[in-house]
């Protein structure tokens, strides 16, 4: 599974252009009168405000290589605080063979740089979002995670160790060879490194092989593989 573009809601479509052009430096490859997009290694990550209610937010990972972590943590920490959990900056997950660190945008999403691993480089030069190699997570919360679990499956997209669906706890859809999870969930549930629980806000992926997600205030959750 590979994430191609996540299209999130949000209020703030020009504080957040200028955090994530300006401020982060990612590139600016599409815009509209409300709506950018930047690209993300091999992603495309698009922001609108076309029909947004309220302050919606979301969790999204950009994956970075693992040489490359305390650079890039210290390049963020240069331009915007770092999140805590338990008075630590950073998490370690051995059995995701990664370690990661988080801060909010100006919409209050919570975004994740994790440095799997697998993924080095030995490309020279300071840090920058060019070494960012893609949206390898992205947050799916609905109302019914059995049910869109069960949706899921019918795409080939499963638990990543082939586990049941939880309806209390976090889902990671994928698999490890590829290290690209869906974070399947119900309401309610904390993000680490943050105060915030999970919600049901409306997003659009677009996967490999064509497959389309939607989650809105008309379809809780819509699956298809059309393009």
């Amino acid at each position: 599974m590979q994430i191609k573009q996540v299209t999130l809601k949000t209020s703030k479509v020009e504080k957040m252009k200028d955090f994530y052009t300006n401020v982060l430096g990612f590139p600016l490859t599409d815009e509209g009168r409300d709506s950018f997009q930047i690209a993300a290694g091999s992603s495309k990550l698009v922001f609108t405000g076309k029909d947004a209610r309220g302050e919606p937010y979301y969790h999204f990972a950009f994956s970075i290589p693992e040489n490359k972590f305390y650079e890039a943590k210290a390049w963020v920490k240069r331009k915007v605080d770092l999140n805590l959990e338990n008075g630590e900056d950073e998490a370690d997950f051995p059995h995701l063979s990664a370690r990661s660190f988080y801060f909010y945008d100006p919409a209050g999403n919570i975004v994740e740089f994790i440095a799997r691993h697998s993924i080095t480089e030995s490309e020279e030069g300071p840090f920058s979002t060019k070494n960012i190699v893609n949206i390898s997570e992205i947050s799916l919360t609905v109302e019914d995670a059995i049910a869109a679990g069960e949706q899921l499956k019918k795409f080939g997209l499963k638990e990543r160790d082939n586990e049941p669906i939880n309806g209390s706890s976090l889902n990671f859809i994928g698999e490890r060879e590829t290290e690209v999870f869906l974070l399947l969930t119900q309401p309610g549930r904390r993000w680490i490194f943050s105060s915030k629980a999970a919600a049901v806000y409306p997003l659009r992926l677009s996967l490999a092989n064509n497959v389309q997600i939607l989650v809105d205030e008309y379809h809780p959750f819509v699956i298809d593989n059309t393009g």
